[in-house]
């Protein structure tokens, strides 16, 4: 029996016993993972997710955290001589053993969900959302509350450069509302951004990754 997982944008067709290089997982060498996102399975009886196929999962070992094969990043800037770059580039991977897949049962085995380097943990979520209730029981009583709800949401946006009210409306159409999504982006977000967007090359341009580095550490 084989499955096709989806993770880090990419999907896989993977069996029991391969050997798997994936974007970076959040988890270290010797630890068990297991991917929740199958859209399908096969065999004698082929099953087809729509998207994902329910309770089925992939569980994996992590066998080691690499980096990618060195990829050569040419920029050329319009209207301004002279003004080149070649940067490297290597993408972090995490290597991977498929152990076992699941057909159903999957949201029971209490195996780590494989979350992205750049994912936020269901830790953090649960952290974030504590004080977002005490902060819902204290503004019951007040008609203004929602408003400072409201404003803690996302981040000013305006503050990277080059970014105005039209361009953040497009940022937050597009669900970017934070500088720590910002200072996540790998070098495929910013290709699919910049598709996103119709400003091909301006977020390297301007820098929009190490501003948002800055920024969200405040």
């Amino acid at each position: 029996m084989f499955a096709v997982l989806k993770t880090g944008g990419k999907q896989y067709k993977v069996k029991s016993g391969d050997m798997l290089r994936v974007e970076k997982i959040a988890a270290d060498a010797g630890e068990k993972v297991q991917f929740n996102d199958v859209l399908m399975l096969g065999g004698d009886a082929p099953v087809i997710g729509a998207p994902f196929v329910d309770g089925a999962a992939v569980q994996a070992e992590v066998v080691d955290q690499i980096k990618g094969d060195k990829v050569i990043h040419f920029v050329k800037r319009r209207r301004k001589h002279g003004s080149q770059r070649t940067k490297g580039h290597r993408q972090q991977l995490t290597v991977l053993r498929v152990t076992d897949i699941l057909e159903k049962g999957g949201d029971k085995s209490g195996v780590k969900a494989a979350l992205g380097a750049g994912s936020v943990s269901a830790t953090a979520v649960a952290t974030a959302a504590k004080p977002a209730k005490k902060a819902e029981k204290k503004a019951a009583p007040k008609a203004e509350a929602p408003k400072a709800v409201a404003k803690s949401e996302g981040d000013d946006l305006k503050q990277l450069s080059g970014v105005g009210p039209a361009l953040e409306k497009k940022l937050h159409d597009a669900g970017v509302t934070t500088f720590a999504q910002v200072a996540a982006w790998t070098e495929d977000d910013v290709a699919a951004m910049d598709e996103k967007l119709s400003f091909k090359g301006r977020i390297e341009r301007e820098g929009w990754i190490e501003q948002a580095k800055k920024l969200a550490e405040g």
